[in-house]
């Protein structure tokens, strides 16, 4: 066996709250790791701890860190871009914004490195405590997107992003100063890849005097592939691979995978020297499309006799992976149900975009969310009042109970499974002259279309989307009932990335609107609730 030995040493044990140690070895897991819309994972070791990070796009806050000590069992413990000062989304198109992050620990310090495409490119924040508050963003002159940092055992530091260099595009390189992020160097190109189109998400490791650089290609579809390549400087010649690639589903080999999509990934050696990849990958609802975004998923890694890592079973993962695990660390489970008890809202909810705080209210009335509709509408790529939270699972149902009497024929409020602006599904509360009704909507596209209209009482009422792989399902519980009506169905496809376009996954979330002006009425929320069918694979 090829002798491993990563140069980087961590020194501390961070312990998260309510993290069990000491639980035995498994004989495998299941994929993904972590479900729904989370793409783009990359990932850090302190001592027996990891913290792991994915894009979130128009969504805020930005960048969500999560801890783990099995690499199986996650949590979330925070955000990095929590202040509109360092996530800037006025004119965040759907899926721009905030692309790929990197997070590393270097000598006490947690650095997560990204590109926010809808505002100056490419910047740094950093924090000693990742789950606490990061700094302020340290922008760097360096173009591309993907970008990462690498700090060698010569106390040097090294950008690497997809910009391209010297006329060749492809990983390129430069030493930067980690206090300002001012370049040392100019920007030299490293490698293209080995062929396929759009050579980004690059990581360099340095293993036995050996600089490893691992890229994405083939584009963050269903041609997506892992590869990498080696030097011992640096700055290259970069040998590639013979087995390139070392993870894809594209061949026939994957063709008929439920995981499709599979690279952007990242290596860890854990403390007992074993290596693990993480990565992006989807799994598809149909025969043809998914919905739930990208999600992160796991796999064993070795190192071959001429030094090169390869996926364990060859350069594919199922969705259940039989191996040796790190010692089982189960994570506290989140709460399905949130009564909107706190000071601040759990770590499950998002904004799009940067939310304007006259927009929503966890002190209006305590014990509820209270949502007051703005000029904004889900059909525009701005902020509309709006929060929401990734649907992680394909056999799923959400239900909110909701409180809302619209003073006028402008004022909505209500629930949505949403993709993007032009691609979402909604039911809510309106009011047609005297009387409040319930409405189901959907928007494809450019057609709107009202699929179903139902006078309401008065009184509050319940909301509800239940999932399957293929449907959602609306209905409501007025007030006094005990059975819930169904009001419609409505196709998981066409809020699928392959109709939809973009980047990220449906979102299942609360919204409020005046249709052009601003709402007088406010929609309290008593509880949202999530829950989904263990029984089933989800």
């Amino acid at each position: 066996m090829y002798p491993m030995k990563i140069i980087t040493i961590f020194l501390i044990t961070l312990i998260a709250p309510g993290i069990n140690i000491g639980y035995a070895q498994s004989s495998g897991y299941d994929n993904p790791v972590i479900p729904g819309f989370n793409p783009d994972p990359s990932v850090c070791r302190v001592g027996n701890d990891f913290y792991l990070v994915t894009s979130t796009f128009e969504y805020f806050p930005g960048v969500p860190v999560y801890h783990s000590r099995d690499l199986i069992n996650w949590e979330p413990v925070g955000y990095c871009l929590t202040r509109n000062s360092q996530l800037p989304l006025d004119n965040a198109r759907s899926s721009g914004g905030i692309y790929a992050p990197t997070i590393r620990y270097h000598d006490g310090t947690f650095y997560m490195v990204t590109t926010n495409v809808s505002s100056k490119g490419n910047f740094y924040v950093t924090a000693k405590d990742p789950a606490g508050e990061w700094s302020e963003p340290i922008w760097v002159k360096q173009g591309g997107i993907d970008p990462t940092l690498f700090f060698d055992d010569d106390a040097k530091v090294y950008l690497t992003s997809n910009a391209g260099a010297d006329g060749r595009m492809g990983i390129a390189l430069s030493e930067i100063n980690i206090a300002t992020g001012e370049l040392l160097t100019p920007v030299r190109f490293l490698w293209g890849g080995t062929g396929g189109r759009y050579p980004e998400a690059p990581h360099i490791y340095k293993v036995n005097g050996w600089y490893y650089l691992m890229i994405a290609e083939g584009g963050t579809e269903y041609g997506h592939m892992e590869t990498i390549a080696r030097s011992r400087n640096i700055w290259g010649p970069y040998e590639s691979n013979p087995d390139n690639p070392i993870i894809t589903h594209r061949g026939i080999t994957g063709a008929f995978n439920p995981i499709q999509g599979t690279g952007h990934a990242d290596l860890i050696q854990a403390s007992d020297s074993s290596w693990w990849m993480v990565f992006l990958a989807f799994r598809k609802a149909g025969g043809d499309f998914h919905h739930l975004g990208r999600e992160t998923f796991l796999t064993p890694i070795h190192w071959n006799d001429q030094g090169w890592p390869e996926v364990s079973k060859g350069d594919t993962v199922g969705l259940h992976v039989s191996c040796t695990t790190l010692p089982l660390a189960p994570v506290n489970q989140q709460p399905g149900k949130d009564e909107f008890t706190g000071d601040h809202l759990n770590l499950c909810w998002n904004f799009l975009r940067n939310p304007d705080p006259a927009s929503w209210s966890l002190k209006e009335k305590p014990g509820m969310l209270m949502l007051m509709g703005n000029v904004h509408t889900l059909d525009e790529p701005a902020s509309p009042a709006f929060i929401g939270r990734r649907q992680q699972h394909f056999n799923c149902t959400a239900t909110v109970k909701i409180d809302f009497s619209p003073a006028n024929d402008k004022e909505i409020a209500g629930m949505t499974a949403l993709m993007n602006e032009k691609h979402h599904y909604d039911i809510y509360i309106l009011r047609e002259g005297k009387t409040r009704m319930i409405i189901l909507s959907c928007r494809i596209g450019n057609v709107k279309h009202i699929a179903s209209r139902i006078p309401l009482p008065p009184g509050d009422v319940q909301l509800r989307i239940m999932a399957d792989p293929l449907w959602y399902t609306f209905s409501y519980l007025p007030a006094g009932s005990k059975e819930f009506v169904e009001i419609g169905k409505m196709e998981t496809r066409y809020l699928s990335s392959e109709v939809a376009g973009g980047f990220t996954g449906v979102y299942l979330g609360m919204f409020a609107s005046g249709n052009g002006t601003s709402a007088k009425s406010p929609a309290f929320f008593d509880w949202f609730e999530y829950i989904f069918d263990r029984s089933v694979k989800n």
